[in-house]
């Protein structure tokens, strides 16, 4: 049947029970169990109450059987029509697949010694005009998942799995930071100014003040106030917000952990990388070695280190001193004819180097250090070589995971370095410093190390999945039919 036709179907049996008395999407119900621990202490003849979705059928003459689903298991059903009240009999001639029902019973083994309850009562709870599909895996259209995410998380398990372990691994690393004395804050969401990291922001407009506000690209700079405030371990989970490009490693809304730890620097956010990532593994799979899309990444720490710059040096002879004109001058040899380039300053060129560079085609976890000053604004130098900053990233998979600096804390070098950056940006169009946060960096911020850690990207790799629209419920579209 076509979808208006099914439609027209089960909206006729919704006017049946209306009819009879019966209240097709009922009020609270009291059940006494959920089916997992039905099936795991299961007794003949012992009486239950559940509720759940229908997701299958089968009639015998006068006897249904039915698969009922909750959020732990599925269990059968067993109906014998004669056995039934008038209401429930009503209710059984009316239920379709998707309808959700609460059931009283007892539990019994059938003669092909499957594990059943034998139905005395069936109170509908809501009925459902649509169909569940039948093959939901044979879509072509792989979009029409994450569009209708909660068809998709009724007819696959494994989808709602796999958003239980993202759960799993959120609650994991907030227990994790809350057992080493850190403390989960609150930053704007909406922002005067759009800083902490270089993006593109989302703009808006904020009626009562009339005042332009941004989407926060980054939370960075209000938690680097909160340590000057006195609140030496704290962090963020949450959301930022780029008005950016998607791909399956990109969504313009993601989630990410943001960790500032007073008197610390980098090398204590490289060792809490390790046990962040690596126990959230042990946590989900029960090991730190891990299946990814036919490749096995090993997270066992501790993990191996490379210096960016040195690579750099290697591949491009390019050092952090060059201007920008040199360095182009030396991709061009590298590469070969002619490199296309919009505005010609340090960190354009280092763009067009990172992309050939192609992420060093990175399986397991790599720090990535020894990046140059100019593309770390925020970040301390290191002692011996100023234009190398104390800054990590984390590459797992070919993706980047985490970020982290020994955080740069004297004002008057951090409004220099603002300053250069503007000049250096050719990305974002943002010609604004917050002079807030300057204004706290000089009532004194104590040495810090900070880190980031894109929680999305992280699922996919503890979940094997090939693409970030399959670790968000509701991941950004673009509008049907464009």
């Amino acid at each position: 049947m076509e979808v208006d036709e099914i439609k027209q179907v089960r909206t006729a049996k919704l006017n049946h029970l209306k009819e009879n008395g019966i209240d097709p999407y009922g009020a609270k119900f009291n059940a006494t169990d959920n089916i997992a621990n039905v099936l795991a202490n299961f007794s003949e003849g012992k009486e239950i109450v559940i509720a759940g979705r229908l997701v299958a059928m089968r009639s015998h003459g006068k006897v249904e059987f039915g698969d009922l689903l909750d959020r732990t298991g599925k269990i059968q059903l067993f109906i014998k029509l004669d056995n039934l009240d008038e209401k429930s009999l009503i209710v059984c001639k009316n239920l379709d697949i998707g309808d959700i029902v609460g059931i009283k019973g007892v539990l019994f083994v059938t003669k092909t010694q499957q594990q059943s309850v034998r139905v005395s009562n069936i109170t509908f709870l809501s009925k459902a005009l649509m169909s569940l599909p039948e093959k939901w895996h044979g879509l072509k259209d792989v979009e029409i998942r994450y569009r209708q995410r909660y068809v998709d998380l009724i007819a696959n398990t494994e989808v709602k799995d796999l958003f239980l372990k993202r759960s799993k691994v959120v609650s994991f690393i907030r227990k994790h930071l809350d057992n080493n004395g850190f403390i989960e804050v609150e930053t704007p969401m909406l922002q005067p100014l759009a800083g902490g990291a270089r993006g593109k922001p989302f703009k808006s407009m904020h009626n009562a003040y009339e005042m332009e506000v941004f989407m926060r690209i980054a939370p960075e700079l209000y938690l680097k106030r909160l340590l000057v405030g006195g609140l030496e371990r704290v962090y963020e989970l949450n959301r930022n917000f780029r008005n950016e490009g998607i791909s399956t490693r990109h969504n313009p809304e993601f989630t990410m952990l943001e960790v500032y730890q007073a008197y610390g620097d980098y090398e204590d956010m490289m060792k809490l990388t390790e046990e962040i990532i690596s126990g959230a593994a042990k946590e989900i799979t029960g090991s730190f070695k891990v299946p990814y899309q036919g490749k096995e990444i090993d997270l066992t720490p501790p993990w191996e280190r490379r210096s960016f710059a040195k690579i750099i040096k290697e591949k491009f002879d390019i050092d952090a001193t060059d201007s920008a004109s040199v360095m182009l001058e030396k991709v061009k040899a590298k590469k070969g004819g002619k490199v296309k380039i919009d505005k010609l300053t340090r960190s354009a060129v280092m763009k067009i180097v990172e992309e050939m560079l192609d992420e060093e085609q990175t399986i397991n976890p790599i720090f990535f250090t020894d990046y140059f000053t100019f593309l770390c604004p925020l970040a301390k130098t290191d002692a011996c070589n100023p234009g190398i900053s104390q800054r990590f990233e984390v590459f797992i998979g070919g993706m980047e995971v985490a970020n982290a600096y020994s955080e740069l804390n004297d004002p008057i070098e951090q409004r220099k370095r603002l300053e250069e950056d503007l000049d250096d940006d050719i990305e974002t169009g943002n010609r604004n410093i917050d002079e807030d946060f300057l204004n706290a960096l000089e009532y004194g911020m104590p040495p810090a190390g900070g880190l980031g850690i894109g929680i999305d990207r992280l699922v996919m790799i503890l979940t094997d999945s090939p693409s970030i629209r399959d670790v968000i419920l509701f991941p950004l579209l673009k509008p049907q039919g464009k």
